[in-house]
């Protein structure tokens, strides 16, 4: 080994090619290799997102229809079948809370439920949830249960 094939550590250097605008003679001085005028020349270029070189961009050409509720409240619906199977194997009695639910992976945690009458349910329940469909209320309060809105 001597000076003529000493190189530095793999992976240590990452500069590849010219530096850029430092002077005529470095071969990369003037434009620094952006060509000329335009706004890519520019110092503080920043393309926007979408952008199609001035073409109407995707987002715009796409027609829009429809209504987006931004206060729209999303519920994890659960059936009175799926309840009714939570007493057939033991693993709730008597009552069904939120936090049944979640612990039996019917619900997520930060979610809200919404009791649906699918399903038949036989066991006398009291039921917690932060809604219920008329059919599911009647087929619990049918059952001798109790449906409480949380």
């Amino acid at each position: 080994m001597d000076l003529s094939n000493l190189k530095p550590a793999e992976g240590s250097t990452h500069r590849h090619g010219k530096r850029l605008g430092r002077g005529e003679g470095s071969g990369k001085g003037g434009t620094a290799a952006r060509g000329h005028k335009g706004a890519k020349s520019r110092s503080g270029y920043s393309k926007k997102i979408g952008f199609e070189g001035g073409q109407m961009p995707l987002q715009r050409r796409v027609p829009k229809f429809g209504f987006k509720n931004i206060n729209r409240k999303e519920y994890q619906p659960v059936n009175l079948d799926k309840l009714q199977a939570l007493v057939d194997n033991k693993l709730v009695k008597g009552e069904v809370t939120f936090e049944n639910l979640v612990e039996n992976r019917l619900v997520g945690k930060n979610k809200l439920v919404k009791i649906l009458g699918d399903g038949e349910l036989k066991a006398k329940l009291k039921v917690s949830a932060h809604k219920f469909s008329a059919s599911a209320k009647a087929a619990i309060e049918a059952a001798g249960g109790e449906a409480i809105s949380l």
